[in-house]
């Protein structure tokens, strides 16, 4: 496999630009952009890309709830596993791979509180490009929708998970991109 490396979400879209990979691995926690709104973006601007979510917070070999891939590693485990996943989506036809036609979430942090303390996220419209606050509920759902306050429009978003503070972090090898052809 021919393999290139960004350091993070922000670089690994610019690589896009320039070649579109056959197979994309991403961390799921990474700084910048995180890999779940990086996943997100991938899926909305380059469809063709088959794309593998890797972390060590979840554990299994299914996707987790929300995230926007078309498999899974836990890091950490076997890394043969690995090489099994990206060898079999190797051999997928890009003419006959077929993806479900689910919208993307948009994934979001956490913006900050208004003077009462509830807290919201700010929201863009992928439609109107339009800007407006959601308060957070309680219920805690993998992806959220909402109707844009400007256009009406569907959005469907999740919230990022916090970091992973700096020790876990050491622990489990910072995230990274990896960009398979």
């Amino acid at each position: 496999y021919s393999v290139r490396t960004a350091e993070d979400g922000f670089a690994a879209l610019a690589a896009i630009r320039h070649e579109i990979p056959d197979i994309l691995l991403s961390d799921l926690n990474m700084p910048g952009m995180s890999g779940f709104e990086l996943l997100s973006v991938v899926r909305r601007r380059f469809p063709a890309i088959q794309v593998i979510a890797m972390s060590g917070a979840f554990s299994g070999n299914t996707v987790p709830a929300g995230v926007v891939a078309d498999a899974f590693y836990e890091k950490g485990r076997n890394p043969g596993s690995l090489l099994e996943i990206v060898r079999a989506m190797s051999q997928i036809e890009q003419s006959t791979f077929q993806r479900t036609h689910t919208v993307a979430p948009i994934w979001i942090p956490k913006n900050g509180h208004d003077p009462s303390g509830v807290e919201y996220v700010i929201i863009t419209c992928p439609e109107c490009l339009r800007t407006f606050r959601q308060i957070l509920t309680e219920a805690l759902y993998p992806v959220y929708e909402t109707g844009c306050t400007h256009c009406s429009g569907l959005i469907r978003y999740a919230i990022v998970p916090p970091a992973p503070t700096q020790a876990l972090q050491g622990m489990r090898g910072g995230g990274s991109v990896h960009v398979l052809q």
